[in-house]
């Protein structure tokens, strides 16, 4: 038995729960955990997949045809990006509202008392979100070529579409997360779910550029949405894309940088507690 009990020990000095392969299997085990509970809960479905597809669907029949008279483009190119944007968005502040209840309910202090990696537990929402945004773009994507969206530049470029709103809303997510981390109010998080319907409805997958009033043009051309939008219509559809690529790069890691250490900081705040 001592023969026996000697590498279980060994192992526990070179994997302890500070090590990088601790890290890895915490992460993998915790994002299982996430991802599931996501699954079975209605709310985060509905705002993920349900309504996005609704309002994808809604604005085609409403506002397509009118779209394309207008611009002499179909409106999808438009209106697929920016739904799986508001997706992206809407899933992120649904699991923010949860996160914020189990910060109330002790599970984030929980996890803190037990012999797992400390940066376990943030990787691991970081990697489901990413997961569950993926996910719904590509739901709402197929969706979208069943009303009549396509790919044509090529599946390169149809590749790089697919994670354009995994970036965009990575960066949200990590904005949401440093807000319920540290007010257990879900009206804060909620409040972002008023900001992605602004930037939705002033955004130029709504409607195009051209329509809204000069005054208030540079706004919405150069706001996030519309910049990650018109770079994946680019993408889908052809155009000019190396200005609104910078861009959403650019406000994607300026949100990261400016929320990462506050999410961090909080989040281990909140755990402690």
């Amino acid at each position: 038995m001592a023969t026996l009990d000697r590498p279980q020990a060994t192992d526990t000095l070179v994997f302890g729960e500070a090590s990088v392969p601790a890290l890895l299997r915490h992460t993998w085990i915790q994002t299982q955990r996430l991802l599931l509970r996501w699954v079975r809960d209605p709310i985060t479905l509905l705002e993920t997949l349900i309504v996005p597809c609704l309002l994808l669907l809604m604005l085609d029949i409403v506002v397509g045809s009118q779209i394309q008279k207008f611009s002499g483009h179909s409106a999808l190119y438009g209106s697929t990006p920016m739904v799986t944007l508001v997706g992206a968005l809407s899933g992120t502040v649904a699991s923010g509202v949860m996160l914020g209840r189990e910060r109330e309910a002790g599970i984030l202090s929980r996890f803190w008392v037990l012999p797992v990696h400390r940066a376990s537990g943030l990787a691991a929402r970081i990697l489901a979100e990413g997961c569950r945004i993926f996910a719904g773009t590509v739901v709402i994507i197929c969706f979208g070529m069943a009303l009549g969206f396509r790919f044509r530049q090529g599946p390169l470029q149809a590749f790089a579409f697919l994670w354009i709103p995994v970036l965009f809303g990575l960066a949200f997510a990590t904005m949401v997360t440093a807000i319920a981390v540290f007010t257990a109010k879900s009206t804060l998080v909620e409040a972002v779910a008023l900001l992605s319907s602004l930037l939705m409805f002033f955004s130029t997958g709504f409607v195009p550029l051209a329509a809204y009033p000069k005054w208030i043009t540079p706004v919405v051309q150069h706001q996030p949405m519309s910049v990650a939008v018109d770079t994946m219509r680019a993408l889908a559809e052809g155009g000019p894309i190396a200005t609104p690529l910078t861009s959403t790069i650019a406000w994607s890691l300026g949100l990261i940088i400016a929320f990462a250490i506050p999410a961090a900081y909080g989040y281990r705040r909140a755990s402690r507690r």
